[in-house]
């Protein structure tokens, strides 16, 4: 059964949140990072990407950049800037992007249970990023990010999370990028700690890096009970609005009109109406202005996996290793991945200056896939998912120091 249970948070004061609060480490690079910390000195970039902070020729992984990320936390849990709560609690944490709401639970989830797969994973990681944050969690002895999980709707949960939302907000506010981020604690925490321990599994669905480094983090501290449980938002997974995530494709092994020639003669290929798939089993793609946007059907697998069935499997299996001999997307150089939240304008850029021969605009991986390739015990291809709105880093905080 799924275990999450409360912490005392380190969290900046009501009045810093909003200048705290930055995005998560991985989806900007160390340049983007500079310049949002910039005149900035409680912004959690300086915890989460310390390298902002040293000259520019430091090298991500070396020593000092570990070292500088650990004093910039405990500069800012030391400077007046962030409070610590005098007892254990959950949080409700909602996020409001175009409208949409998603709401969860903040807490902490058990290293063991993932080692155990009650949390169950979706995708490989990378040694080399696991490293990383293993490198940075035991040189701040703190999760300093949470984890994104997902898990199947529960009333008991959504009764209590309904409950802590009527009284007044612990954060409110809106973000640069226009998602309103508010925070609720909750009072007694216990209801839903029964309520999850009564959950078969949680799924991760953003962070498996951080998931893997934490349980790294907690084997290596072995008998350091708040370094064995890591930090957590738990969403339901109706909640979850999963974007494409899409392909590009440096270098194509002929010309562009030649293996347009060669899709026709492969697959069912039409001009495109819109640059964004309509449906399951379709993808747009896209080889410069002479061509535009064409669509090509994807044949059905014979693979038997459930995680064989995705369009992005499928795409891999038709198109990727046969025609451009892509065989591991993950350590290929030829091929890159665009997030869907930067849009199909950045697909046809890529292309347009040159920087990519050809751009594959997927359709979305569904929740309900995400959960049954879990179940499954299987993995998905490589950046299958892409989750919006992303979670602010630096709101709370799980340190193994009071």
């Amino acid at each position: 059964m799924a275990s999450v249970r409360p912490f005392r948070a380190l969290r900046p004061a009501p009045e810093h949140a909003e200048h705290v609060a930055s995005v998560p480490y991985d989806v900007i690079s160390v340049d983007e990072a500079r310049q949002l910390a910039a005149g900035n000195e409680h912004s959690f970039l300086h915890v989460v990407r310390p390298e902002i902070d040293l000259p520019e020729a430091t090298d991500e992984h070396a020593d000092e950049v570990y070292e500088q990320g650990a004093q910039a936390l405990r500069a800012l849990a030391d400077s007046g800037t962030f409070v610590r709560d005098d007892e254990p609690r959950l949080y409700v944490y909602r996020l409001v992007m175009n409208g949409r709401e998603q709401t969860g639970i903040v807490g902490l989830v058990s290293a063991e249970d993932y080692d155990n797969d009650v949390i169950l994973k979706h995708e490989n990681t990378r040694p080399d990023k696991e490293d990383d944050r293993t490198r940075h969690i035991l040189a701040q002895q703190a999760h300093a990010e949470p984890v994104m999980l997902t898990y199947r709707g529960d009333d008991a949960i959504d009764a209590a999370v309904a409950r802590a939302m009527e009284g007044e907000p612990v954060y409110d506010f809106r973000a640069k990028d226009y998602v309103q981020h508010t925070v609720w604690a909750i009072g007694e925490p216990g209801p839903l700690v029964e309520a999850f321990g009564a959950l078969d599994a949680l799924y991760v669905a953003d962070g498996h890096h951080r998931s893997a480094a934490a349980a790294r983090a907690a084997r290596e501290l072995s008998g350091n009970d708040e370094a064995g449980h890591f930090l957590a938002v738990l969403f339901p997974y109706e909640d979850m609005e999963i974007l494409s995530y899409n392909r590009v494709v440096k270098e194509l092994p002929v010309g562009k009109g030649k293996f347009l020639d060669q899709l026709r003669r492969r697959f069912e290929v039409e001009e495109a109406l819109f640059p964004e798939p309509e449906d399951y089993g379709l993808v747009a793609f896209y080889l410069g202005l002479e061509f535009g946007w064409q669509t090509l059907a994807l044949p059905a697998t014979e693979r038997d996996g459930v995680a064989d069935t995705l369009d992005v499997a499928r795409l891999a299996e038709f198109v990727l290793e046969p025609m451009l001999g892509i065989s591991d997307p993950r350590t290929s150089d030829n091929v890159a991945f665009v997030g869907g939240i930067r849009g199909t304008e950045e697909l046809e850029r890529l292309v347009d200056t040159g920087e990519a021969d050809v751009a594959f605009s997927m359709f979305p991986t569904s929740p309900d896939e995400l959960l049954d390739v879990s179940d499954a015990g299987e993995l998905m291809p490589p950046k299958s998912t892409w989750f919006e709105p992303k979670l602010r880093s630096g709101l709370l905080v799980h340190t193994f120091w009071d």
